[in-house]
C-alpha cells in the first residue's frame, strides 16, 4: 500500500532501533489525553483518528510509530530478568515503560497483523490497553472495506479512546 512517509521526527534515531518513537506530541495539559501506537500503512489510520479525537471530541491523542514489537517485548523480557534475578537493587524499567511513563493515558494499539502481534506488549504497560488487530479471515475488496470489517481503522480506534476515557471517567 502506497502513502507518504512523514519526515523523521528530530531526534528518533534512538526510538526507531528500540522499537518505538513519538511521531506526533499533543498538548501537555491536556486533561482528556490518549496514546495511540500504530505501524506501517494503520499509522496513517492512528494519525487520522487523532485529528478526529481532537476536532470532534476535545480529546487530545499522541501517536507513537511502532517500528518492532517484537524488538519491544525481548527488550522488555530482559528486564523483567533482570529484575528477577536482582532483587536486592532498584527495579529496572522497559524502554517502553521508560516512554510512556512521561505520557499519561489510556494507550490504543492498532495493527494490520493479528491482535497478538501487540499483545505481546501488555506486560509492559501498567494501564489502560487495548489492542485492535485482524484475526481471522478477510471479507473484503479493498483495504478500507477489510480495515472496517476488523474494526481497526481510524472510527474503530476513536471508539476504543473514547471507551478507555470513559472507564477512566474521564
Amino acid at each position: 500500500e502506497n502513502y507518504p512517509h512523514p519526515q523523521m521526527p528530530k531526534g528518533a534515531e534512538e526510538g526507531i532501533i528500540k522499537g518505538m518513537y513519538l511521531l506526533r506530541r499533543c498538548d501537555v495539559n491536556a486533561t482528556k489525553r490518549v496514546q495511540l501506537m500504530g505501524s506501517g500503512t494503520i499509522l496513517r489510520e492512528a494519525e487520522a483518528a487523532a485529528d478526529i479525537l481532537r476536532d470532534d471530541y476535545q480529546v487530545m491523542a499522541e501517536v507513537w510509530s511502532v517500528t518492532s514489537a517484537s524488538e519491544l517485548a525481548r527488550e522488555g523480557r530482559r528486564v523483567q530478568r533482570w529484575n528477577l534475578l536482582h532483587p536486592d537493587q532498584k527495579p529496572k524499567q522497559s524502554y517502553l515503560e521508560q516512554q510512556l511513563a512521561k505520557h499519561p493515558g489510556p494507550v490504543i494499539a492498532a495493527s494490520d497483523y493479528i491482535k497478538a502481534y501487540y499483545e505481546q506488549l501488555r506486560a509492559f504497560i501498567p494501564r489502560s490497553y487495548t489492542v485492535l488487530g485482524t484475526d481471522g479471515f478477510g471479507r473484503s475488496d479493498t483495504r478500507a472495506t477489510l480495515r472496517s470489517f476488523f474494526e481497526v481503522d481510524r472510527y474503530f480506534i476513536v471508539v476504543a479512546a473514547l471507551k478507555a476515557l470513559a472507564d477512566e471517567g474521564k
